[in-house]
């Protein structure tokens, strides 16, 4: 109890069940790379099928951003991601349990709606635990545990699908959801004061809650902003191309183009999970020791792009250049998700949930969109061979849907960039006044 009533380690242990759940979402996301060929031989699936199994998960989730953000400011991010933990792992339930197409669908719909809510819940619960110049930090760190989650959808989940079967391993995962549910509602309190606990130095007061007509002149604000649509479409692409390559066709890509088996194969997309980990925390804290972010966030756009290119122009990269590039070029993307800390800083404390959630919604709109595109791109070019079940891709088809990916790539980065050149006068103006206060 008395680790439970000291103010600094209870943040950190509501935080940790609040990622902890995030850490699920993360993970059901990306699980459809490794159970391609097991959902594809269970219900007889195309790519473009299958890609619409996968993209499921993101229609309530995309549709929910902005409804979330404006519950969690609202009635607090406890009592809302409890409530997203337990409806996503009942989903999981479901889609592990289904027995045709149409059911496995709906459950993995469920369990987008569900997920919804915590990525916005646990920077909504950093708002009001930790001081302003840690939540750059604390963005990453949320983002990383997110990566961590999709690297456990890659080799983990594989051999536990060997060992368990997917329909078990989608069971254990929703029951695990279920405790998690639990622990974040007796544990994860929205403040502070909440908890009824003393407060944290330099953490400044703000209200746990929202009242409506304060959240509807905050979403008013923050549409009318360019600067929004400019975070939100670089979110569309970098998501979008993002999610669906690591989550969903990087496995039958590697196994495809050389020959290895889907265990082998989820190993690089582990290595690269392991860069993703590294740079969204390694970022936001040079973002916060420097005060940098827009800047930032243009160099792993850059790099996204580029990243993309070189499957796109070589095909068949050889695969201990694929980990390196996977491993170097997600640690240096990482400066994406200060998307959340510009966005929040431009809007005031009570409108953080909201106003993360109208950008994040563009994102996972995103992530909705391109399993499809790439889908129907790849299904243009089958060889009309199936092996165990699923279909076989040419080289070609798999370069056409990463030159997609390359074109979404220079895009996020034209979004940045002109993010960077329109904050820049506003960059200039705060060291103006800087100087003038430390004159005066």
């Amino acid at each position: 109890m008395r680790l439970l009533s000291n103010p600094y380690r209870r943040r950190w242990i509501g935080w940790g069940l609040l990622v902890g759940a995030f850490f699920l979402v993360s993970l059901h996301r990306s699980s459809t790379a490794v159970l391609s060929g097991e959902l594809m031989r269970a219900f007889d699936t195309t790519a473009t099928s299958l890609g619409l199994l996968h993209s499921s998960f993101f229609y309530l989730y995309a549709a929910f951003q902005v409804p979330a953000g404006l519950l969690t400011d609202r009635y607090g991010a406890r009592a809302i991601a409890a409530a997203g933990t337990a409806v996503m792992s009942a989903g999981a339930v479901a889609f592990g349990l289904a027995s045709t197409y149409p059911v496995a669908f709906g459950g993995r719909v469920l369990v987008g709606l569900g997920a919804s809510v915590l990525f916005v819940a646990a920077l909504r619960f950093c708002a009001n635990w930790f001081r302003p110049d840690e939540f750059g930090t604390m963005t990453g760190a949320t983002f990383s545990v997110g990566i961590l989650g999709g690297l456990a959808a890659t080799t983990p989940l594989a051999i536990a699908i060997s060992r368990l079967g997917w329909r078990g391993s989608l069971v254990g995962l929703g029951a695990a959801g279920l405790a998690a549910a639990v622990g974040i509602l007796l544990v994860s309190h929205d403040s502070p004061a909440d908890a009824g606990l003393e407060p944290i130095d330099d953490v400044p007061d703000r209200p746990d809650v929202t009242d409506a007509a304060t959240l509807k002149r905050y979403v008013s604000d923050a549409v009318r902003e360019p600067e929004t649509w400019l975070l939100g479409i670089m979110l569309f692409f970098m998501t979008g191309i993002g999610i669906t390559i690591f989550g969903l066709w990087g496995i039958p890509y590697l196994v495809q183009t050389h020959g290895i088996s889907v265990t082998e194969a989820s190993v690089y997309l582990l290595v690269g999970n392991v860069g993703g980990m590294i740079g969204p925390t390694a970022f936001g804290w040079l973002s916060d020791r420097s005060g940098k972010r827009t800047g930032l966030i243009v160099f792993s756009t850059v790099v996204f792009g580029l990243t993309w290119t070189v499957f796109a122009v070589f095909g068949t990269v050889p695969l201990l250049l694929v980990g390196a590039i996977f491993l170097f070029s997600r640690v240096l993307r990482g400066g994406v998700p200060l998307a959340f800390t510009v966005i929040k800083e431009r809007h005031p404390e009570g409108a953080s949930g909201t106003v993360i959630g109208i950008v994040n919604t563009m994102g996972w709109v995103g992530a909705a969109v391109f399993p499809v595109v790439l889908g129907a791109a790849l299904d243009a070019y089958w060889t009309g061979d199936t092996v165990n079940g699923t279909r076989v891709y040419t080289e070609f088809g798999y370069q056409v849907a990463f030159a997609i990916a390359a074109a979404a790539g220079l895009l996020a980065a034209a979004c940045a960039t002109v993010l960077y050149v329109r904050t820049r006068a506003d960059r200039s103006l705060e060291s103006g006044t800087d100087i003038d206060q430390q004159a005066s």
